[in-house]
């Protein structure tokens, strides 16, 4: 339970969520807050990469892989 916690906190510090004040609140809010982990997700990813924590390769693969999960998430 307070693993759970942690995580929780961590995962809302590194990846914040801005509110959404679109017109149609149903169908905005959810591929807002994707489109919102997922630029979240590779600014961490280049700046892994600049800092060469990260090769080209990784870096390719877990974009794709980010882009994948952007577009084919069941809903």
């Amino acid at each position: 339970m307070v693993n759970t916690i942690v995580q929780e906190i961590k995962r809302d510090f590194l990846y914040p969520i801005s509110p959404y004040h679109g017109q149609d609140y149903i169908k905005g809010f959810i591929p807002n807050q994707k489109l919102q982990m997922f630029t979240s997700q590779v600014n961490y990813i280049t700046a892994l990469h600049t800092n060469g924590k990260l090769s080209t390769s990784q870096v390719c693969e877990k974009m794709e892989q980010l882009w994948n999960e952007l577009l084919f998430v069941e809903e």
